[in-house]
């Protein structure tokens, strides 16, 4: 029988999954992925193993399940349809680790009740990641358990990047430059070695849904495009990037909102979507021809090139440019029009690697050198996971 961990991201309405074994050579082999999603009204259930054989399971229709039903129905799937297969750990993605948190962490004692009370920071991801992880808590008790955290990177920025020019106590009462993606640029910082050993000044960019790019300096965070919350830095999918906080005073003067509206706004109607009124997927919004998705996709390339300037000088100059996640990965236009806008710094462009993917897509005589390189997420949480249940 092989042990494995299972990781889960768990969001308001689904539960994100992934199995991985831990063989006697110490490594992780992904054994499957999976989901289930529409748990208030049509809930089902969608894994896929490496060898490519899909499963599937509905509920009733309007049968809605909460987290517990829904983990309970993962681990009882995973130890009684993968062959010989015994969760012994789960890790969760959690957004935001707070100031008592800059590692992973062992879930134990009062750990979920400190982070849920960190949810008024980040509203959108937070208080879902933490119910995840009480709800396997309370289907699986003995069940060793890892928080890992998407701020847990960014601790190693310098003081002054973290902190923000507002008074004492309103620093103490936990507003500071966080960060998030952590996870990513963690998994990225142990891959950039592999493509580029000489480059000790990178910005990763990790776009996708959500969007955010970081400066790294010998591996380790310097500066962060994401702050206090996950809805600033670039135009992402629905959420707004950089607004300037005159613009939100006023508009919650003229009473066109109330705080929650305004939220609402920031994260779910802003960001490509707010810009095009057309879509919030990138691919369609390259797809098309309408005025308003070009001026879209090009406010998207106009703040990478921004971040990337500001970061390069912040860093001292630039080796390496890294795109991951989605569209990072898979969208040959947005990493040619960064490239194009990144020729003062140096970079010379390879379009036939660029068509093909990478991972190199710069050429050989670029004076930074850029990549498209996968991140796994997944993975990260995995090796943390392991190394903290060791102990």
């Amino acid at each position: 029988m092989m042990n494995a961990i299972v990781v889960v991201n768990s969001g308001s309405t689904s539960v994100k999954f992934a199995a991985y074994g831990m063989d006697a050579a110490g490594s992780l082999p992904l054994l499957c992925r999976g989901q289930i999603d529409g748990m208030h009204d049509n809930p089902r259930f969608m894994a896929r193993n490496m060898a490519g054989k899909s499963f599937t399971h509905e509920w009733d229709k309007r049968h809605a399940i909460d987290h517990k039903t829904a983990l309970h129905f993962v681990i009882t799937w995973l130890e009684s349809d993968v062959a010989n297969l015994k969760i012994v750990a789960g890790g969760h993605r959690i957004v935001l680790g707070g100031p008592r948190f800059e590692a992973p962490v062992r879930i134990e004692g009062d750990v979920l009740d400190y982070l849920d009370s960190l949810a008024a920071m980040e509203p959108s991801h937070q208080s879902f990641n933490v119910r995840g992880a009480r709800a396997l808590a309370e289907a699986f008790p003995d069940l060793p358990q890892v928080a890992c955290f998407d701020s847990s990177f960014h601790r190693t920025m310098p003081e002054v990047a973290q902190t923000y020019a507002l008074p004492k106590d309103v620093r103490d009462a936990g507003v500071r430059h966080w960060g998030y993606h952590g996870i990513s640029y963690d998994y990225i910082s142990r891959q950039v070695p592999k493509f580029a050993p000489g480059a000790r000044r990178v910005i990763v960019a990790h776009l996708g849904g959500g969007a955010s790019m970081c400066a790294m300096l010998d591996g380790r965070s310097v500066e962060t495009t994401m702050g206090f919350a996950g809805v600033s830095g670039l135009p992402m999918a629905t959420r707004s990037g950089d607004v300037p906080p005159g613009a939100l005073f006023y508009l919650l003067r003229r009473k066109l909102f109330d705080d929650a509206s305004l939220e609402k706004m920031l994260y779910e109607r802003a960001g490509l979507l707010g810009l095009s009124g057309i879509s919030d997927d990138m691919k369609l919004l390259q797809q098309s021809k309408d005025p308003r998705a070009v001026a879209a996709v090009e406010s998207f390339v106009y703040a990478m090139t921004k971040f990337t300037g500001a970061y390069a000088t912040v860093l001292g100059g630039l080796d390496a440019f890294v795109f991951t996640a989605g569209i990072g990965e898979n969208s040959v236009p947005i990493r040619e029009a960064l490239c194009r806008k990144l020729a003062w710094l140096g970079v010379a462009l390879d379009h036939a690697a660029n068509a093909s993917g990478g991972p190199r897509i710069s050429t050989p005589d670029s004076r930074v050198s850029v990549w498209v390189i996968p991140t796994n997420e997944e993975l990260m949480i995995a090796q943390r996971t392991l190394a903290l249940i060791k102990k």
